[in-house]
């Protein structure tokens, strides 16, 4: 198999969907290269290919920037200083500006958007209309290649809580991509791409997405680890008690940085939406110490630090042993 630079540098020429196959299995057999600090050379340029991002103008970012504080101004100036506050790699890598600037400017895009289809003018498009088909990605449980449905299912616009936009956490979900990304506009473009395409339902007012999220959760523990299931049951710990940041961002919330950034390049390689069994994962990972323990709330109010290849490994078995309805709701719960 080719390296993943080469891969890269070829395009996709004829066979685009053979080349995204090569690029999703690169990264799950061999991963993207980068040092002990997560960094890489192309790793913002695989999640760009694997998110659908086309170019976009420096100037289209420059002029949401240039509007200033968006709506959502307040709370984001209220989350920007604590994303990745003791993650002493994120601080000397972004600053709280870039932070920001980059996340007003999401806000002002959703907003736009969002007043336009309210008084019934043409929508701005948003990054993910400009080209491409709909690329959400289903994990294959047979033999680890995709296929391409689902697509962007828009918010209705007669209640705050059904509207996309600001929400607390969207912070931590942006980090990563600042941290990776040579600049903001590429961090923004994929940001944008992300929660409009593929995770909407976690940024409506409502968050229903995440709300499903957290009970698919639970099915999934259930149905795979039914033992364990029955001990954190007894204790009352649903996973909406411990796994909210966790579904919500991705499982960035959770250190190490590295770990995230590697975990998230297969979660782009395969789909967000299988954020899921990563978390049923990390628990099953941890199942001993849990059900030996008489207050298993203790560890799962901080998570041990993030493992990527054995979560990555583990939430691989978890998909080839769930039945395909509850498979189905995993794939589609974020839109």
């Amino acid at each position: 198999m080719a390296s993943l630079e080469a891969l890269m540098l070829q395009g996709p020429g004829h066979n685009v969907e053979d080349k995204l196959k090569d690029l999703r299995k690169h990264i799950l057999l061999d991963g993207i290269p980068a040092n002990s600090e997560g960094r890489s050379e192309v790793r913002i340029y695989a999640w760009l290919i694997l998110l659908n991002v086309p170019p976009l103008s420096t100037d289209v970012y420059l002029d949401l920037v240039r509007q200033g504080a968006s709506p959502a101004h307040a709370k984001i100036q209220n989350d920007a200083f604590r994303t990745f506050q003791g993650d002493p790699l994120f601080r000397r890598r972004v600053t709280q500006n870039s932070i920001t600037r980059v996340l007003n400017a999401v806000a002002w895009r959703l907003n736009d958007a969002h007043e336009a289809r309210v008084n019934g003018w043409m929508s701005p498009p948003t990054l993910s209309e400009f080209g491409g088909s709909p690329d959400t990605s289903l994990l294959s449980r047979t033999s680890l290649t995709t296929t391409t449905g689902g697509g962007l299912t828009e918010a209705s616009t007669t209640t705050d809580a059904e509207q996309i936009g600001y929400v607390q956490g969207m912070n931590v979900l942006c980090g990563p991509f600042l941290y990776a990304a040579r600049s903001e506009v590429e961090a923004f473009a994929a940001f944008e791409k992300l929660i409009t395409r593929e995770l909407p339902g976690y940024v409506r007012g409502s968050m229903e997405g995440v709300h499903k999220g957290l009970a698919l959760v639970d099915r999934v523990l259930q149905e795979c680890d039914p033992r364990l299931y029955q001990h954190l049951m007894s204790h009352r710990l649903e996973a909406r008690i411990y796994a909210f940041p966790s579904v919500l961002t991705l499982c960035a919330c959770t250190p190490r940085l590295p770990d995230v950034l590697q975990l998230w390049d297969f979660l782009f390689a395969y789909g967000p939406h299988l954020n899921i069994l990563c978390i049923v994962a990390q628990l099953i990972l941890i199942r001993d110490e849990l059900l030996q323990s008489s207050s298993p709330n203790q560890i799962l109010r901080n998570l041990p630090s993030l493992n990527a290849k054995a979560t990555i490994s583990q939430a691989v078995r978890l998909a080839a042993s769930i039945p395909d309805d509850l498979y189905d709701e995993i794939v589609n719960h974020a839109k």
